[in-house]
């Protein structure tokens, strides 16, 4: 690039100053929430400007209160008023929620004679464990490539990276980790080690991951657990993504929606039909079916799936919306979600 270097904001400061992980970034570029005003035609980065800066902040924001991306996307669009309308609508959604919510907790509370917690540091017993959860059922149990029982940890730029998989699911969850900005490190870790650690300070306070000589220190307060970790090489994920069939049909779809559809269907396998606006699932029986709306573009196209397979990577994700990248039958779905951090997971369709 030879003109005026100075108004571009690469991804990287972008990511750091909004608060959103470069991977959450291009999820709403893919969204067409936030299109870089710029893209490198020979290297394909991704340039943004001051303007879109604020907007970045105004998405992860906006996000954090749980508003859908198409409300999002009329927020952005400047007409302060149908924006201030849908602001109200979903605050008063939040407060009714929150009712409900604090009732419930309340209730709990006065059964387990708890207290109640003081402030939410940014990376928590509970989100760490959650974010595990996310990616240990693409960790293998076989022991002939004993790499691949391992969960892949990263840590750089404020982000905290967690991967599994065993060639045939692949699961990568990104969290935002300020208080880990200026660290950069990788381990892999064994899988259960850091299952058995994470779970055990569900609940806890601030967590704080330490690669050591002995392999990586997790600890919250007193409590700390030495996960054991497996001195090899781990598989480039990335590459294994950037190598995926080109996107013929992208489809956005609200998470719970798909689930609740998923769920209604009584026999299986299941076969999901992307067609304009809708989502369609049909069961073994023609006559079991569900629809979704969704926001559909590229040509349609039918896939066969597994529940067992498809559900847990519905469970995992995070987010209002899935955004699903469909290449071809018999390819891998991408599916991505994102909110502070984002969650991408390979499924594999079975054969119609």
């Amino acid at each position: 690039m030879t003109d005026d270097m100075d108004k571009w904001i690469t991804i990287g400061v972008l990511a750091r100053a909004s608060g959103l992980t470069p991977s959450a970034l291009r999820f709403y570029d893919d969204c067409r929430l936030l299109v870089p005003a710029r893209v490198d035609a020979s290297s394909g980065y991704r340039y943004y400007t001051e303007q879109q800066r604020a907007q970045a902040v105004t998405i992860r924001r906006l996000r954090e209160i749980g508003m859908p991306i198409d409300a999002v996307a009329v927020v952005l669009e400047g007409d302060a008023d149908r924006a201030a309308r849908l602001l109200d609508e979903h605050v008063l959604g939040l407060e009714r929620r929150a009712r409900d919510a604090a009732a419930v907790a309340d209730g709990v509370k006065r059964a387990l004679g708890a207290a109640v917690a003081a402030s939410r540091p940014e990376l928590t017993g509970t989100l760490l464990a959650d974010a595990v959860d996310q990616v240990l059922p693409a960790a293998s149990r076989d022991h002939a490539i004993p790499v691949l029982r391992g969960i892949l940890v990263e840590a750089a730029g404020g982000s905290l990276t967690l991967t599994a998989t065993d060639r045939y699911l692949l699961s990568t969850r990104t969290l935002v980790v300020p208080q880990q900005a200026d660290e950069s490190w990788s381990v892999v870790v064994a899988a259960d080690d850091l299952a058995n650690a994470a779970s055990a300070l569900r609940g806890e306070g601030e967590v704080e991951l330490t690669p050591t000589a002995a392999g990586l220190a997790v600890q919250a307060g007193p409590n700390r657990f030495d996960c054991s970790v497996i001195d090899d090489s781990y598989p480039d994920y990335r590459a294994m993504l950037a190598a995926l069939a080109p996107t013929r049909t992208r489809v956005i779809v609200p998470r719970v929606a798909f689930l609740d559809a998923l769920d209604a269907i009584r026999e299986t396998p299941i076969l999901c039909t992307v067609g304009a606006g809708v989502l369609a699932i049909t069961g073994a029986d023609e006559q079991d079916r569900q629809s979704v709306p969704a926001n559909v573009t590229g040509p349609e196209i039918a896939l066969a799936f597994d529940p067992v397979t498809l559900r847990p990577a519905l469970l995992s994700a995070v987010g209002p919306e899935l955004m699903l990248d469909l290449s071809h039958a018999d390819q891998p779905v991408v599916i991505r979600s994102a909110t502070d951090g984002d969650l991408t997971t390979l499924v594999m369709p079975t054969a119609t």
